[in-house]
């Protein structure tokens, strides 16, 4: 769903700003990357939304260190497995909810089971100017709710995206879930979820932390974190297609070990498995 025309200028420049961001993330990753020759081919990586900002961080140190260039596509993590079902010449998945990573095991899709990368994290987020009031109990979320005063409210989609079903069982588990129903935004992915909740034309949403706590997205407003009791864990794994080439062999040992990419991880709010 497109941000409501009609939410004025602060809402525009809200959005611009977003983009603006999305523009200086692909600066930066390309300036980060590296020498890479033209007779290099990409690997082609497929991940959940949720890692837009901490995987351009990995990934360009990964760049930097190997010289390997690296493709990266962000999407829902049942949409991107769904791709690869149908034959998407992706190499690796880093999927936001791990039954989509056995489903492809299981149909031959994937060298293995792949291995358990991070644990995620839900955050309640109001743009500057909501009405919402945010606290660790998400009080102030049922008030806003109960009073009318939230009108819109954003998500990612339940359907295919992990972040969604796990917003949608905080929200029933605050007993707001068929109140709120006619005032969702639902994003196609959480990236676009958290786009719709920080630009204005929404008053909240409920969205990876991973996001909400990227600089350049926390300054459009606050979040509060979800307790982790109230929904499903989010358990993320990735995997190697059975296509995969040594580039993205190598990416996923650099996730799965690599020092530098656990501190990223924790940075941005994830949750490391144990022995990690």
């Amino acid at each position: 769903m497109p941000p409501d025309p009609g939410a004025g200028p602060r809402q525009h420049g809200a959005g611009t700003r977003m983009a603006a961001a999305g523009v200086c993330l692909l600066a930066w990753a390309a300036a980060c990357a590296g020498p890479v020759t033209a007779q290099e081919r990409p690997a082609l990586i497929a991940a959940a939304a949720d890692l837009k900002f901490a995987l351009a961080d990995i990934a360009g140190a990964f760049t930097r260190e190997t010289g390997k260039p690296l493709r990266i596509t962000y999407g829902s993590s049942g949409d991107l497995a769904r791709q690869i079902a149908q034959g998407a010449p992706f190499e690796m998945l880093l999927s936001a909810d791990e039954r989509y990573v056995f489903d492809l095991q299981r149909a031959g899709h994937t060298r293995d089971e792949g291995t358990l990368y991070a644990i995620g994290r839900l955050a309640v987020f109001a743009p500057r100017g909501s009405p919402l009031r945010l606290d660790a109990d998400l009080r102030g979320l049922q008030s806003a709710v109960a009073d009318g005063r939230i009108t819109r409210f954003a998500i990612a989609n339940p359907e295919h995206a992990p972040y969604g079903r796990a917003a949608k069982e905080v929200l029933e588990r605050l007993g707001v879930w068929a109140r709120l129903q006619p005032a969702l935004v639902l994003g196609e992915n959480a990236s676009q979820a958290m786009q719709f909740a920080a630009s204005g034309s929404c008053q909240g949403g409920l969205v990876p932390l991973s996001l909400a706590s990227a600089p350049d997205i926390a300054e459009l407003g606050a979040f509060a974190r979800v307790p982790e009791a109230w929904h499903s864990p989010l358990r993320q794994r990735m995997v190697l297609v059975t296509r995969a080439g040594p580039v993205a062999a190598a990416f996923y040992e650099h996730v799965r070990h690599a020092a530098g990419a656990g501190r990223t991880l924790t940075r941005f709010g994830f949750g490391l498995p144990e022995g990690r």
